[in-house]
């Protein structure tokens, strides 16, 4: 019979925090806590607050926690047999049991989730990240990357499912599981626990900030080259046309009166890429017309290109969490797997018929190969810029929920918060124009943020946070799993490293393009 007594590891709740309300399946991923949670501390009684949370590109999920229900007795340094015991008593604890939710989600819905949260600008991209890799190393590299992408979502989930059963947790989100891997990890590196909450926040953030300023420009490129067909404006002029709209857009502060704007924008998206894929697929050149395999000097782009593309980490957990028979989300042929073979496919499909046809010519976003003098393609140029930028309030909800809980809590009363929530908003959708006012290329500031932040949560953080779970409990035979994480850490990083290098030399350089 399943155990429901109370979780013995949690000590020092309130009787509010005993009484988890249930959750509803619409409430936001990131919950709006003090200035505390942005800060990544953890008060007196040991208590860890709730870090915040984030979604993927073009996504929108939600979390099993409330923000008092995150609670985790986290071990004193140094007291292993207490440790011990903790983890003895939770061998027969299963998380799944114990999570609390008013409408979890089915298996189709999350595969719907899944693809939405993986599908975005970045497909529109993949033909120029096949001209910088060539088209059968782009073809073959993209399942590759699809492959190891998709194998670091299974180590995220496994990890959080290991360290839920330690804490005696019903779920943990990416920031929680990267903690509570360091405080049960060696003696030396647990210090280090709420530093390492920090940075992947801080990626997260930064991964966000880098979507929104594609989403400005890619509204503002589009717009440019219906225009050019009658007369022709710098690119700047567009962006800062829509800066007054996208922040009058972005005030708004519940995520509920958005839900049309989503899904508007998902229609809109699904149209523009049919369209679009339509236009790819007549009058295909031979293959021999493009190159089979690019230069080294090229290959970083694609590089940050085809992660940027992949990067739906930060979806899993939230989705996982969130389903009504979460063992189906894992396995060979799981949800997990069925979405992102889905995603790598389509991906492929759409970066190898958009180089094969455009060739050398190929840009930022195969919408600007569409032919100018042709209304459909002009409307299908319309359509997509209109849905990218209601999309864009989707994406600064999250960045800009990480700061506002501790910029608000600088103030008393309710009229300086919501000034000071304007003032902030104002600020952030200012910066984000002002970043794709002085990087106008497309292509560039894809490829930068895919290398910069997108490696670093996709490819870095997993096989890290793995290899420091498991440091008690092993790595298998032959230590196979400690070989594996190394060689995916160090695909990572040089992904990292040199793929951020090219990027910026292509953006300092314009004229290499």
């Amino acid at each position: 019979m399943e155990d429901l007594t109370p979780l013995t590891n949690l000590q020092q709740l309130d009787d509010s925090a005993k009484r988890k309300p249930k959750m509803s399946e619409r409430q936001p991923l990131l919950l709006q806590g003090d200035g505390s949670d942005y800060e990544g501390s953890r008060s007196g009684n040991g208590l860890i607050r709730p870090p915040v949370r984030s979604s993927p590109p073009d996504s929108t999920l939600v979390n099993v926690h409330s923000e008092d229900s995150i609670a985790v007795h986290a071990a004193a340094p140094g007291d292993d047999d207490e440790q011990s015991g903790e983890n003895l008593k939770s061998v027969g604890y299963n998380p799944t049991h114990h999570r609390t939710l008013e409408h979890p989600t089915s298996n189709f819905d999350t595969l719907v989730h899944l693809l939405k949260g993986n599908i975005g600008t970045g497909i529109l991209a993949m033909p120029e990240a096949f001209k910088n890799a060539g088209l059968y190393v782009g073809l073959f590299g993209t399942l590759i990357m699809g492959a190891i992408c998709t194998h670091c979502m299974h180590m995220l989930v496994n990890c959080s499912h290991e360290l839920c059963r330690r804490f005696q947790q019903p779920s943990l989100d990416f920031s929680e599981v990267a903690f509570c891997s360091f405080e049960t990890g060696p003696l030396g590196l647990r210090r280090y626990s709420h530093l390492t909450r920090r940075v992947v926040t801080t990626f997260l953030f930064i991964t966000q900030i880098g979507f929104c300023c594609v989403y400005f420009l890619f509204v503002a490129l589009n717009v440019k080259d219906v225009m050019d067909h009658y007369y022709k404006v710098d690119v700047r002029i567009y962006l800062l046309l829509m800066l007054l709209p996208m922040i009058m857009l972005n005030l708004v502060r519940n995520l509920k009166y958005l839900t049309p704007v989503s899904l508007i924008a998902a229609v809109l998206t699904v149209a523009g890429l049919a369209i679009s894929f339509s236009y790819m697929l007549q009058d295909l050149p031979d293959t021999h017309t493009v190159k089979p395999v690019a230069t080294w000097a090229t290959l970083p782009l694609y590089f940050g290109t085809a992660i940027y593309a992949f990067e739906g980490i930060g979806v899993v957990l939230p989705l996982e969490n969130n389903m009504r028979t979460p063992e189906d989300f894992g396995g060979t042929t799981g949800v997990l797997n069925t979405g992102m073979v889905i995603v790598a496919c389509l991906y492929t499909s759409v970066g190898f018929f958009g180089y094969l046809k455009y060739g050398e010519s190929v840009k930022g976003s195969i919408t600007l190969n569409l032919p100018q003098e042709e209304l459909l393609s002009r409307m299908v140029r319309i359509t997509m810029a209109v849905a990218i930028f209601l999309s864009y309030t989707l994406q600064f909800y999250v960045p800009v929920n990480m700061v506002e809980p501790f910029v608000c809590s600088q103030f008393d009363t309710t009229r300086a918060k919501e000034l000071a929530s304007t003032i902030l908003r104002t600020v952030l959708v200012t910066f984000t124009f002002l970043l794709a006012a002085c990087i106008p290329n497309l292509g560039s500031i894809i490829s930068l943020v895919g290398a910069v932040s997108s490696s670093a949560l996709a490819l870095i953080a997993p096989p890290i946070i793995e290899i420091i779970t498991f440091y008690n409990v092993g790595y298998g035979r032959y230590n196979w799993m400690l070989w594996k994480d190394f060689l995916i850490l160090i695909f990572g990083l040089c992904g990292f490293v040199f793929g951020t290098w090219a990027s910026l030399a292509q953006i300092l350089n314009p004229s290499v393009d």
